[in-house]
């Protein structure tokens, strides 16, 4: 009778005689020949296979770090189910790893119609190359959306039923940055444009703003002429300040020279006659305050943000139609890492103004829009001209500041500004000057301005003031005239056409005539050529149009230097 009986069955590495080895399969096995047993031994070299089991071992072993590595999500799709993803698909859908197998494709797109336009666009690709690409959105766990670019290939090009290989590349932040790059290249384009619609009017509405102000210095207090020439006045006045916004739009408008509280400037609009207005047409709304202690000051244009505050504020009062509160409040912040939203904000210390109302919300197109010049949904008449979000955008950018945006439909909105804080302490307050104080003594002028009108206006305006004046009409003829007519002032336009502009008439003037007193005078705000003319020796910018009042104390200045 005959009986066996296997002890073992293992893989073992086993040296050859001349000291070589390779991988062998022993077995050993028991066999018995009627009461006699005995154990037989067996070896098979397996070197070709364990080589090529480890090769596929360390294939498999990349792979699998390639994939855990990979930025982008990669899955197998077959049967319409998720049969496997890498560990970025799971991070990106918001998935545990592992926890989208089994799980439906469909599901992954915010509807129907979304999921069969991607197959339809993916399928499409796959018949024309071979491969299929499609811009969509897919919903993560959360709920949430984003942007998404998704490739798809089949696992096996003759046998499509086997799956796809499908990668989902997160596009959501280049999209939001390639937005803010487009709002941010409009802006510029239409501020270029409104730059130089300005400059022109500025220089027609000089005579509405300039003209009216000699005349009143001619006639007795009660002429029957005043009323109606004040009327004129101000209404040049208001059209100013639609040309300032123009500006400020273009970012050729503020003057970033002096350290502002920005709790002051808050406090002033809320006891001004046009916070008072807007209560009257908006009596159920209340105002709230939080106005932080110790606010940092910011250096800035006071007439700039108190007009951003208003338009704020009264964008707030017309979306709260039922009545509310807006809340406005002011805080230091520090930000030590960048934070993203409508605008990133770099790191840096802060002082932040918020501004929340509880009103009917913008919706996701609109938001996009809402800074765009003349973009409105007010009523017309009653809303002013549509530049108001337009001016907030210009004066936070010429501020070096940030704004960020907040809103749904039906909740409210929160705008949010941060502006770069400084440690510069605010300064006094200086008293009014009356005109006395800033009357000439008989000095000698010369006005350089390309523009006839405004060469008349400053003229008798400066004569008025008690100076002796002479005008020219180019940055060449000033130079001619200068070297045979000494002056005591210089009132410089810094743009002119065609010829020398300003700052190169004065460097051509300080070569013959160094230490030349000057002022210079634009429609424009201070820009780099105006602070190179100032460093070789001009003295202080002032705006157009010409008011004595604004001219006057800077020609003073100068000249008692």
């Amino acid at each position: 009778m005959r009986g066996e009986k296997v002890l073992s069955h293992y893989e073992v590495k086993l040296g050859r005689k001349d000291g070589s080895w390779f991988y062998g399969e022993v077995a050993a096995r028991v066999i018995s020949f009627d009461e006699e047993p005995g154990i037989q031994v067996w070896v098979k070299d397996i070197q070709e296979r364990k080589q090529a089991e480890q090769a596929l071992q360390e294939n498999e072993q990349r792979m699998r770090a390639i994939l855990r590595a990979s930025p982008v999500g990669i899955g197998l799709v077959t049967g319409g189910q998720l049969g496997w993803a890498n560990e970025t698909m799971h991070r990106l859908l918001g998935y545990d790893e592992g926890s989208l197998m089994g799980k439906s494709d469909s599901a992954l797109y915010p509807d129907e119609e979304s999921y069969l336009q991607a197959g339809r666009e993916l399928v499409a690709g796959i018949r024309r190359s071979g491969t299929g690409t499609v811009e969509a959105q897919l919903v993560r766990r959360d709920g949430t959306a984003f942007d998404c670019m998704i490739g798809a290939c089949p696992l096996d090009a003759s046998d499509r039923s086997r799956g796809l290989i499908v990668v989902v590349n997160d596009i959501s932040e280049a999209k939001r940055l390639q937005a803010q790059l487009q709002r941010a290249q409009k802006m510029e384009a239409i501020g270029t444009l409104a730059g130089g619609v300005a400059h022109d009017l500025n220089n027609i509405l000089s005579g509405l703003v300039s003209y009216p102000e000699l005349l009143l210095m001619q006639i007795p207090p009660d002429s029957p002429l005043r009323k109606p020439i004040l009327t004129i006045q101000r209404s040049g006045e208001k059209a100013a300040a639609v040309v300032q916004d123009l500006l400020t739009l273009a970012r050729r408008g503020v003057a970033v020279s002096e350290v502002v509280n920005l709790n002051d400037v808050i406090l002033q609009y809320l006891k001004s006659p046009e916070y008072e207005r807007l209560r009257s047409f908006h009596p159920g709304v209340d105002m709230e305050t939080h106005l932080a202690t110790g606010l940092l000051n910011i250096s800035g244009s006071p007439v700039h943000l108190s007009k951003t505050v208003m338009n704020l504020i009264s964008n707030a009062a017309e979306a709260v139609l039922g009545g509310g509160n807006i809340v406005v409040s002011t805080v230091n912040r520090y930000i030590d890492r960048p934070v993203k939203g409508y605008e990133d904000v770099l790191e840096g210390d802060y002082v932040v103004l918020t501004v929340t109302d509880p009103g009917v919300g913008i919706s996701a197109d609109d938001i996009k829009k809402i800074f765009e010049p003349f973009y409105t949904k007010k009523k017309m008449g009653r809303s002013g001209t549509g530049l108001g979000m337009s001016v907030v955008w210009g004066t936070v950018k010429d501020h070096h500041g940030y704004i960020d945006v907040e809103s749904r439909e039906g909740e409210g909105t929160t705008f949010t500004l941060y502006f770069p804080a400084t440690r510069k302490a605010k300064g006094r307050d200086e008293p009014p000057l009356s005109i006395e104080d800033y009357r000439g003594r008989g000095e000698s002028i010369l006005i350089v301005d390309d523009v006839e009108q405004q060469r008349e206006i400053a003229s008798e305006m400066l004569k008025g003031l008690g100076y002796s004046v002479a005008a020219v009409s180019s940055g060449e003829e000033a130079v001619e005239y200068l070297k045979t007519n000494p002056v005591d002032l210089l009132v410089l336009d810094m743009i002119m056409d065609p010829g020398m502009d300003g700052l190169e008439t004065y460097r051509r003037i300080i070569q013959f005539r160094p230490g030349q007193k000057a002022v210079i005078a634009s429609g424009f705000s201070e820009t780099e050529r105006v602070r190179e003319a100032q460093r070789l020796g001009a003295g202080a910018y002032v705006k157009k149009p010409f008011l004595s009042a604004k001219i006057g104390p800077a020609m003073r200045a100068e000249l008692d230097k």
